[in-house]
This record gives structure tokens, sequence and C-alpha cells, in this order.
């Protein structure tokens, strides 16, 4: 069996990168090109189905979507009309979604299931980007309100088996920088704020890099201590790093590849295990 891929990726503003916004034109031709390739789509080894933890559902418990084909979930505001017309018709999978209950379970967490929450955009809008087709089943996974960093590594590590299934896992969030107040006030614009986001951007490509899956652990743990960590992700406000979390303790041992996307003048990086 095939062993499946985990990518921790970065999605962008709302609908924007389905709408052809041209800020977002290296994270839409990696999501087109660079993905794809890595979950091996193109091949007989693609993935049977894709757990994807989303951002933009945060939850006390882990909570695992288990409906038979889940409605869209318009979670944006203030957009063209066309944006409420997008469409994703990717099954879902109530078997593989008790697999992902029973895996959280055995790890000592307490997830739950909804099977009415429709898909995001954290799940929709990526995937439509990834994977028009829109044939393989989708398990999406909500992040925990308690931001703990340990919490979400352990989700991550008690989803690894199922990658052995040929399961794949991503995260979908924007672990370099999610800060609107900042991103609308100019800020971004500033050289010496970008060469601090440099520094954030190195602590967390030595954490997430780490190839001995305890240490790796150990080190993104400790994420709020590092440089720029709340500028990029106010306190209270780290759901976008929360998927990246799960994804390093899915990842296992071993080094993770990354890849860098241009966005608003920032340097966003993306990482994933095969």
């Amino acid at each position: 069996m095939t062993r499946a891929s985990v990518i921790a990726l970065s999605h962008g503003g709302g609908p924007m990168p389905a709408m052809g916004d041209p800020s977002h034109k290296d994270i839409v031709k990696s999501l087109k090109r660079r993905l794809p390739e890595i979950l091996k789509l193109n091949t007989p080894e693609r993935p049977q189905a894709i757990i994807l933890i989303t951002a933009h559902w945060s939850e006390r418990n882990p909570t695992v979507s288990n409906g038979e084909k889940p409605k869209l979930f318009y979670d944006y505001y203030g957009f063209p009309p066309e944006a409420y017309k997008l469409q994703y018709d990717a099954p879902g999978s109530p078997a593989i979604a008790k697999e992902v209950v029973d895996a959280l379970k055995s790890a000592g967490l307490k997830p739950q299931t909804d099977s009415q929450r429709g898909w995001d955009h954290g799940v929709f809008i990526p995937m439509l980007l990834i994977h028009p087709a829109a044939d393989i089943p989708i398990i999406q996974l909500s992040v925990l309100s308690s931001e703990s960093p340990t919490t979400h590594y352990e989700m991550g590590k008690a989803l690894r088996p199922l990658r052995d299934r040929n399961v794949a896992i991503i995260g979908s969030g924007f672990a370099s920088f999610h800060n609107l107040r900042l991103m609308f006030s100019g800020a971004l614009n500033d050289p010496t704020f970008r060469a601090r986001h440099t520094d954030w951007n190195k602590a967390v490509t030595e954490g997430v890099s780490e190839p001995d899956a305890k240490l790796r652990q150990k080190k993104l743990e400790d994420w709020r201590s590092w440089p720029m960590a709340n500028e990029c992700h106010p306190p209270s406000a780290g759901e976008h790093f929360m998927p990246l979390l799960v994804c390093a303790g899915a990842g296992g041992d071993g080094a993770a590849g990354s890849y860098v996307d241009e966005f608003m003048g920032l340097d966003i990086h993306s990482y994933y295990w095969t």
C-alpha cells in the first residue's frame, strides 16, 4: 500500500485564489501544480481519501465531518456573487471518518462528529485548484479552540497510521502570516517588518524541518516564544498556525520538504512530508 503524503498548505484569502486574484498568483500556481505532484494525484498511487484540517473550524474537541455528501459553507462575506456559486462536489466518507474518530480516541482525545456542517472555504477553495475532478473523498477535521500545540501535535500523531492506508493529510491554513489588522494597515510595506518576518519564517522552518519527530514536537510546543510569533498570529488568534502543528505530528520521522510563495510582498512557506 502506498504511504500517502502530508501537506500543510497556504490557502490564501477567502475565495480569492479561485477567482483569479493577481495577488494570489504564486499560491494558485502551487495549488494547481505542486500539490497534485506531492499528492501523486495523476498516478495510480493517488490517495484513496483526504483528511483535511481546516483553520476555519475551531471546536473544543476535535470534530470530524462524517456526512456522505457535504454541502459547501460559504464562510466569507462581501465578495462578488460568483464567489457564492462555486461548487466542489467530492464525496465524504462516513467509513473513513469513523477511522479518524477511532484513531483520535486511541490517543486519549475526545473526538466528536458532525454530519451537517458544510465544507468551509479552507477546504473547498484549495481543493478546487488542487483536484477539480472532485472524485476523492474528503473528511473535514476541526482545529481546537484551546490552540494547544501539544494536543494538535498529538492529533497528527494519532492520524499518522492512516497514511499507510493511503489516506493523505492536508492542513489548510496560513502558517507564515495571519494578522488581518496588520495586513490592512499597510505594515507589510515596511522593510523592517519584512526583515523581522524573515526571522519568523526561519524559526518556523527550523522547527518544522527537525527530522526527529520527538524533537520536532518539543520545538513546536514553544512556537509562541519565536520572534514575531504574536505579530504573525495574534494571541488567541493562532488558528491558521494550528493545521501545521497537526501535519507536523502526522509527518513522523524525517525532514520536511517546503516551498515558498510570494503574497503581498511576503514569503509564505508551506511544508510537506512524503
